[in-house]
């Protein structure tokens, strides 16, 4: 994909790939999608995200003390006990986790070897005092961090917008991964009357009877789409399922409006464009695409971790050995250490910035990124992720009528996007320079040996400005199939309907009108629990 139709603009990004023409977008072609490669943050919304829905729509259930239900239908939260125990003994729930949800949510074990290495500690108390040191309020912060214990999705400050240091709680069961993945596999084996799941198919249009969606055809075969590093060169066999109520289209930011504009159902123009016939014309699909912008501020260490001895991030190094035998060590982390949330501005109700510290060498994606994380062990990396972005230009197109080719996927970036205001920009120099003030003191007692990543060149703010346009990246592609009244660019209606068809519905991350909250695998999750109340509520007969 893209992050600029210029491409002179585009070959400044040190992660472009010429050969194919962008840059490096990871997805999991795999059962759960990118859950099942994620890094596993579980990250609750903020509340406005669900109020500007229920604005938008009229639809009240979307406000978001209903949404919070969701969340606690879907967690099995093991991170805060006292909590769980007082909810069970009680029936009070002050924190409103879930904590009997199928999905279990835990917090990284610190390695014991982190405990025994001093220059390891140093570097976190260091870094946790010099973060809280640099943010406002201090009354609010002790008071915040005090009450949620560094949980970012306890209720008790999620409706206050809080801000602060906080821990990372991950989709882990044991200290194993666990998500969508997990949970299809569960239910496919206790209920296969119910639910059947077909591999290695690639879905090619939707089936209509006149305005009624009636089933998909898909191609069977693997590595069937063209984004596979080894595509197939056949089409494989073509296939037919059949619904008998509904077809519900899952298939993320990219895919669904693919899916959907080979379907005939699209802007009419760009349908024409590639030869076929529009069934319902529907300007908003492929449009608004948004995404998060983050950037890392990458420093390297005066010695390699201790507890990276030996690792190769393999089966067969130590680290997994140990993680395999105890669920202990890095393996039980997702390298994270801790992150602060903070506003960019005074003026920001809601915070906008998420700051995360990695025991890694994090760059950005491009063929053979982890390589820097698997082969350097000295390195530390914050990375700045801003939120609530404020450009809606980014497009997803056709390329051709064929379902195997990749659509054409431009997030048109700053200057080429619809933030005129330079917010965005602003806001990310802003996290930049906030991190590398936490990181002050590790240079002076010099833990830290050099920041490496912007490096020494780019200081002043218009510096900074240019590296953040030719070096930011995304991975939470969203907001493609828009829920929201139709001459509004919306594509749906606020029970995930598609306007101006009948028996079909999105549910995925391209529905959101705005991409919501830091990680947006939670409000996914979420709008999958509400999609079946409204799907089962229309469906009781």
């Amino acid at each position: 994909m893209r992050h600029y139709g210029d491409e002179e603009r585009q070959k400044k990004d040190r992660k472009y790939t010429a050969e194919r023409g962008g840059v490096l977008y990871p997805r999991a072609g795999a059962l759960g999608g990118c859950t099942a490669h994620n890094a596993m943050i579980l990250v609750y919304p903020n509340d406005g995200d669900w109020d500007y829905i229920a604005e938008l729509t009229g639809d009240s259930s979307w406000r978001a003390a209903n949404m919070r239900r969701y969340f606690e239908r879907l967690e099995n939260c093991r991170h805060r006990p006292v909590f769980r125990w007082l909810r069970k003994l009680t029936g009070i729930n002050p924190t409103r986790h879930g904590f009997s949800g199928w999905l279990r949510t835990e917090r990284p074990r610190p390695p014991r070897e982190a405990l025994r290495d001093r220059e390891m500690m140093d570097v976190i108390e260091s870094s946790a005092f010099g973060a809280i040191a640099a943010l406002e309020h201090p009354l609010k912060r002790l008071f915040w961090f005090f009450r949620a214990k560094g949980d970012p999705n306890d209720w008790r400050i999620v409706r206050r917008n809080a801000f602060g240091i906080r821990y990372m709680p991950l989709t882990t069961s044991n200290h194993a991964r666990t998500g969508s993945r997990e949970r299809l596999l569960d239910l496919a084996a206790r209920r296969p009357d119910k639910l059947h799941i077909e591999l290695d198919a690639l879905a090619s249009r939707i089936l209509f009877d006149a305005d009624r969606a009636v089933g998909v055809e898909y191609f069977k075969g693997r590595n069937l789409y063209r984004a596979h590093a080894e595509p197939a060169e056949d089409r494989g066999e073509r296939r037919q399922a059949r619904a008998s109520r509904e077809v519900i289209l899952s298939g993320g930011a990219f895919n669904t409006p693919q899916l959907l504009m080979l379907s005939g159902i699209g802007p009419k123009s760009e349908l024409a464009r590639h030869g076929i016939e529009a069934r319902v014309d529907l300007p908003g699909i492929g449009a608004n695409l948004q995404d998060r912008y983050e950037v890392s501020v990458v420093n390297r260490m005066k010695d390699d971790w201790a507890l990276m001895n030996g690792a190769e991030f393999a089966k067969d190094d130590p680290q997994f050995d140990q993680w395999s035998r105890s669920r202990e060590g890095i393996y039980a982390t997702n390298g994270g250490m801790f992150a602060v949330i903070r506003s960019s501005r005074a003026e920001c109700v809601v915070p906008d910035l998420f700051c995360m510290s990695l025991l890694a060498r994090f760059e950005g994606y491009f063929p053979g990124y982890s390589k820097l994380i698997s082969g350097d062990h000295d390195y530390l990396t914050w990375v700045i992720l801003k939120a609530h972005t404020r450009n809606r230009a980014g497009t997803v197109k056709l390329t051709t009528a064929d379902p195997r080719d990749l659509p054409e996927i431009n997030f048109r970036y700053f200057d080429e996007g619809s933030d005129d205001t330079d917010e965005d920009l602003n806001a990310v120099v802003d996290g930049v320079k906030f991190v590398r003030g936490i990181c002050a003191d590790l240079i002076k007692e010099k833990l830290i040996v050099k920041e490496e990543l912007p490096g020494d060149r780019f200081q002043s703010d218009e510096e900074l400005k240019n590296f953040i346009r030719d070096n930011a990246w995304g991975h939470h592609a969203s907001c493609t199939c828009p829920i929201g009244p139709k001459e509004q660019g919306g594509v749906l209606s606020s029970d995930f309907r598609v306007h101006g068809t009948k028996g079909l519905r999105i549910v995925d991350a391209s529905v959101f009108p705005r991409i919501p909250g830091y990680f947006i695998v939670s409000a996914v999750y979420m709008i999958g629990e509400k999609a079946a109340d409204v799907i089962l509520a229309d469906n009781s007969d």
